[in-house]
């Protein structure tokens, strides 16, 4: 079934020149996303569209193939959705631990995905534990106009730490990995989650994205000003220049005022910057924490720039050990000088829009 894709006059002939259909109806290649994966020639070179027309499609992926273009309908319309979790068990009784428990494990370089949704819906971390939307473990992995909603550790950007803190073992499909430097790219996208979920070793930089703080709290807990979450949970190699950095991103959240950090390191050299971001109420004016680590606070870079909004950033508000760039400082946060490595990359170069590409799916 290894087929050219159809496509309409309009469109670029090198965007669908290899690729499949799915689409759950049976009108398509495959009625599965997982099927179309595996159709994708184990020696290919190219890059391999997988259009995916509007639906449900409940699923736990594993792709380990290079070049994979996801295209949805939109993130309303073309939903990926499963339910593993930390505190599930394997049938031989093991947990699954945190790194079993994605909807989608991305492990190949080149991976971009767009208009498509990628949900866990296990439910609160306090009933599950951990329960991953994404693992996201391929160099050069870029996203736009998608969605990813969960609630504890929604977002995993690997590599995985050095060592493990509490146990002696990662698990999951990247435990015992060789480590390597990954970058990743997420474009218009939304992110939704409570306790650290964005969280990895990863150079990221989220542009134009609306980061969502979803309430835990009971009534109580909130009159009692606990804390509602962290939103990152960075763990960036000391010789990274950059980890996360938010540009031009939305804040969001229904959780109480002041109850939501901006991160904590999970990891003692994490980085992370905002820049030109509005941050609503519920963002804590010391807006870091040190996850009770005192020495990370020597050597965490923890950074803003011309926040906006209730929850914004100033020198006396934010904790000591934090950062408001100067506009020099800031200009060294371009996304060419932080995503352009040794090879130049920029994401999505030369290929389609998503509006294009997704109306062209919608006629199918």
């Amino acid at each position: 079934m290894n087929k050219p894709l159809s496509h309409g006059s309009d469109l670029d002939l090198d965007l669908f020149r290899n690729g499949y259909l799915v689409a759950l109806d049976g009108s398509g290649d495959f009625p599965s996303i997982q099927a179309a994966l595996d159709a994708i020639p184990a020696d290919c070179t190219e890059k391999y569209t997988i259009r995916i027309k509007p639906g449900t499609y409940v699923e736990k992926l594993h792709i380990e193939k290079s070049m994979v273009h996801l295209v949805g309908a939109g993130a309303d319309q073309t939903i990926i959705t499963y339910d593993d979790y930390a505190l599930k068990k394997f049938p031989n009784g093991e947990l699954y631990h945190t790194f079993h428990s994605y909807t989608a494990f991305i492990g190949a370089d080149d991976f971009t995905a767009e208009g498509l949704s990628f949900i866990n819906s296990a439910g609160p971390g306090r009933e599950v534990g951990q329960a991953l939307a994404v693992y996201v473990d391929g160099d050069r992995a870029a996203f736009r106009h998608c969605r990813f909603i969960g609630h504890q550790d929604t977002i995993f950007t690997g590599p995985l730490p050095e060592q493990p803190m509490d146990r002696s073992f990662f698990g999951g499909p990247r435990d015992g990995a060789e480590r390597r430097k990954l970058r990743q790219y997420y474009e218009d996208c939304y992110i939704e989650g409570d306790v650290d979920f964005i969280f990895g070793s990863a150079t990221a930089v989220f542009q134009g994205c609306e980061i969502f703080a979803k309430n835990r709290l009971s009534d109580t807990a909130a009159a009692e000003g606990e804390v509602n979450g962290w939103i990152t949970a960075a763990s960036t190699p000391e010789d990274a220049r950059y980890g996360y950095v938010f540009i031009d991103c939305d804040l969001t959240s229904n959780a109480p005022a002041q109850s939501v950090y901006l991160g904590r390191p999970w990891r003692n050299h994490a980085k992370v910057c905002f820049l030109n971001c509005w941050m609503g109420v519920h963002v804590k004016q010391e807006g870091w924490h040190n996850w009770n680590k005192t020495d990370a606070e020597a050597t965490v870079v923890y950074a803003e720039y011309n926040s906006a909004g209730p929850g914004a950033g100033s020198v006396m508000g934010r904790v000591p050990w934090a950062k408001i760039l100067s506009e020099q400082e800031a200009a060294e946060y371009a996304v060419p000088i932080i995503l352009s490595g040794e090879d130049g990359w920029e994401p999505f170069e030369g290929m389609l829009s998503f509006e294009l590409a997704s109306s062209e799916l919608k006629q199918t």
